[in-house]
């Protein structure tokens, strides 16, 4: 059992949404997953996790703010509180409040940057003293884009997501992200992406330039941004193509979509650029609409510490 403090026994951990500012899908790997080469970066639009250690009741406890997420092992925090409890042999109650601001199947990676959330602050409450590579195991057993956040802000990511390496963009841009309100499936747009093509196209020289160096320009990126999954999923969906288009118009270096969608995303040179664009698209359609500067720093966001209280965790 844990011997719970009751100057320690809740935190709040925020949990960042991310873009894909390139995504190359590779050949298919034995184990199923598809080889990746992508560089991700953390957005300032967040998730809030509460997590606190309760002494009166065994197990996970998890509550949500949004009707359309279980709150059960299906969903990905409450299988990252049990994998942290079984490879810690820990066994305490747990009450964990998740507030949901990113949106669901958007690729923005919310669920990923949820149960990443969920293993760090586990990881401080329970004093598990895990560094890196422990959090990287306990999150690579549950899902590709998780141990990301634990490197985020900025970072390489291969193989099917477990081999990321930090890097550094130097300057600082804005993003508006713009959701057209539905949902894209992962496994289907892979799917569509496998029917599309004959072959997988080479990686090409800037990726490898991108892990020589581990530091490159804002202006470099903006040149490279590329996504796989735009050929096959944009005569699917041509409003993506269209928010593209929009986003450009409205002054963004570029754009992309995010990851497999249904998110599309714009890189702006200022943050009153982005203000302006943001503004017209929240007049203008009734596309789910962030303005966030891209982050700056990784897990956990400046967690807040509560002293313990029988007040119901925040919804």
């Amino acid at each position: 059992m844990v011997e719970i403090s009751a100057s320690e026994q809740e935190i709040i951990v925020q949990a960042p949404a991310k873009v894909n500012l390139c995504i190359r899908v590779l050949d298919r790997l034995p184990n199923g997953y598809h080889e990746l080469w992508s560089l991700m970066h953390s957005v300032d639009v967040f998730d809030q996790l509460c997590i606190r250690l309760n002494p009166n009741h065994d197990g996970i406890q998890l509550t949500c703010d949004n009707v359309a997420l279980p709150v059960d092992q299906r969903n990905l925090v409450y299988r990252a509180a049990e994998s942290v409890m079984r490879h810690s042999e820990e066994s305490v109650g747990v009450d964990i409040a998740l507030r949901k601001i990113i949106p669901l199947a958007a690729g923005l990676g919310g669920g990923s940057s949820d149960a990443a959330a969920a293993i760090y602050g586990l990881n401080h409450l329970l004093k598990l003293e895990w560094g890196l590579s422990e959090m990287n195991e306990v999150g690579a057993e549950l899902g590709s884009d998780i141990p990301f956040f634990f490197q985020s802000p900025c970072a390489m990511v291969r193989g099917w997501g477990h081999e990321v390496t930090p890097c550094k963009i130097t300057g600082q841009r804005w993003v508006v992200l713009v959701n057209p309100g539905f949902p894209i499936q992962t496994k289907w747009a892979y799917e569509q992406l496998a029917g599309s093509r004959s072959d997988v196209p080479l990686l090409g020289p800037w990726p490898k330039a991108v892990e020589s160096e581990l530091q490159i320009s804002w202006e470099e990126v903006i040149h490279a941004m590329e996504n796989d999954f735009e050929t096959p999923l944009f005569p699917v969906y041509p409003i993506l193509e269209f928010m593209k288009e929009k986003l450009r118009a409205l002054g963004a270096q570029a754009a992309l979509l995010s990851g497999s969608g249904a998110t599309v995303f714009g890189v702006f040179a200022t943050a009153e650029d982005a203000q302006a664009a943001a503004a017209q698209l929240q007049r203008d359609t009734q596309w789910l609409v962030f303005n966030a500067p891209m982050g700056v720093s990784g897990l956990p966001h400046t967690p807040i510490l509560h002293e313990a209280s029988p007040e119901a965790l925040p919804i």
